[in-house]
């Protein structure tokens, strides 16, 4: 429920914020005892109107009761409205740009009482200061990528594969699909996972015995998992990725068990039965239509790669003092900032998974890379006074819907639920200021092959291009 902040919340409260770190400050907060009196005597009100008590009618149990039966109750509540309201004025007074969720270490300790003043302190994260460089000719390198048939081909096989049909098999092989159970526990006993119905694919030959299993890479997977019959359970012990999403997960001791329900090899369709559930007549009409909508994705890869050297010039050429830790929000932010641009360039869900995973085991200095663009293209968008316009989000979740090959109706609702709506609009925005400064930009076109070999010698070197 929002909060409504009368004046005396603002004008009355002894508010005092000072530095605490990076990007970090610490309000602390005084409310009068006038207000305390007044909070408390509300409260109680509040539970009188309310109480049922045995002996006596709805809303007239003595106050001294409901106070002997609901204080401790009656005081937390009015401790946790106070406590809202005075921070949330606090921030608004301050016009502090906050960071996700603030944080107390002694708010927990802090008691409300009657004829007493409440003082409390609370740690907040707020977006960085920072001098923005020049986006005038910023040089870019543009690939000119061709389109050969064998790519074609093999996007022919993944439709074939995606349009296939399982086969249920006994015994597990690599590249098997396994559906179960899936629970993941901290050393402790602490529950943070417990999925029913979740798949695992053994690993291909190609991935040397690497896998995921509910979302973490292990480098072991093969020799941990072996290859179990439905009704058996395979372990894995790993330790939890240093960015995960669920703080309590990362650098933990983890033990994933999996119960197999069944087991399952994908099929390939047949491309006779494909071109007719597609209402072609013919393949060459199935080869033109992924011609058609791979060159729209390679002019979408082709723009990806300009904006990721916008990128990496940005943050070389940008000093931001950061929060000193990367939160589980911020986290989950950037990994869904990086699922969402993947699904844009049409990479396959399966090969997405599979990358946010390894974004969970990558170092802390991927993290701190993703925020860090974070706030620069917000910086960059403002200046520019990037606007998203509903028929640019609309036209959007049409694009990735038809990557997915899901009604775009169906990918809004299912955007909606996971409450992507924001993930999609930031997006947008980034590449809109993105675009607006390759406008400015210096760009060289040279062939794929030539651009390959100079970003390979760069990475290298260590020196960006």
């Amino acid at each position: 429920m929002t909060q409504t902040l009368a004046p005396e919340d603002i004008k009355n409260n002894d508010v005092q914020i000072q530095d605490a770190g990076p990007c970090r400050k610490r309000i602390s907060i005084r409310i009068p005892k006038e207000r305390v009196n007044e909070k408390l005597k509300e409260s109680l009100a509040a539970i009188s109107a309310e109480a049922q008590v045995p002996g006596f009618r709805k809303g007239h149990v003595p106050a001294s009761l409901v106070e002997k039966r609901f204080g401790s109750h009656l005081r937390s509540e009015a401790k946790n409205q106070l406590v809202s309201t005075a921070y949330s004025a606090a921030i608004e007074k301050a016009n502090l740009k906050i960071v996700g969720d603030p944080f107390s270490e002694s708010l927990g300790n802090v008691e409300i009482k009657e004829g007493q003043d409440l003082a409390f302190e609370i740690d907040v994260e707020v977006q960085p200061e920072f001098a923005m460089p020049s986006l005038d000719g910023i040089p870019v390198k543009k690939p000119t990528i061709e389109l050969p048939e064998s790519a074609v081909s093999d996007e022919v096989q993944k439709i074939l594969v995606n349009e296939g049909d399982l086969e249920a098999r006994d015994k597990a092989e690599p590249g098997d699909y396994l559906t179960g159970h899936g629970i993941m526990k901290g050393a402790d006993g602490t529950e943070f996972y417990n999925i029913k119905g979740c798949v695992v694919q053994i690993p291909p030959t190609d991935k040397d015995g690497k896998g995921m299993i509910l979302g973490v890479m292990v480098n072991d997977f093969s020799k941990q998992f072996g290859l179990p019959k439905a009704g058996e359970t395979a372990t894995i012990k790993t330790k939890g990725p240093e960015n995960h999403e669920v703080e309590q997960v990362r650098g933990a001791d983890l033990t994933i068990t999996f119960l197999v329900e069944r087991v399952d090899r994908i099929i390939p369709a047949k491309v006779e039965n494909v071109i007719k559930n597609f209402g072609m007549t013919e393949e060459q009409q199935l080869r033109d239509a992924i011609k058609q909508r791979m060159a729209q994705r390679v002019m979408i890869q082709q723009q990806s790669v300009m904006r990721q050297q916008i990128a990496q010039h940005l943050l070389a050429n940008t000093k931001i003092d950061l929060p000193e830790r990367i939160t589980a929000i911020q986290s989950a932010r950037n990994f869904e900032r990086k699922r969402m641009e993947l699904m844009y360039r049409g990479v396959d869900a399966q090969k997405i998974e599979e990358h946010i995973a390894e974004l969970r085991s990558g170092s802390s200095e991927v993290a701190v890379r993703e925020l860090k663009l974070f706030f620069i293209m917000n910086r960059a968008a403002d200046e520019f006074n990037v606007r998203v316009e509903e028929a640019e989000m609309n036209g959007r979740i049409a694009q990735l819907a038809q990557e997915r090959g899901v009604r775009p109706d169906k990918l809004r609702q299912e955007i909606m639920q996971r409450n992507q709506v924001g993930v999609i609009y930031q997006q947008i925005r980034d590449h809109k200021a993105m675009d607006a400064i390759l406008a400015k930009a210096k760009i060289t076109e040279m062939p794929a092959e030539e651009f390959n070999k100079l970003m390979a010698e760069e990475a290298k070197s260590g020196v960006p291009g």
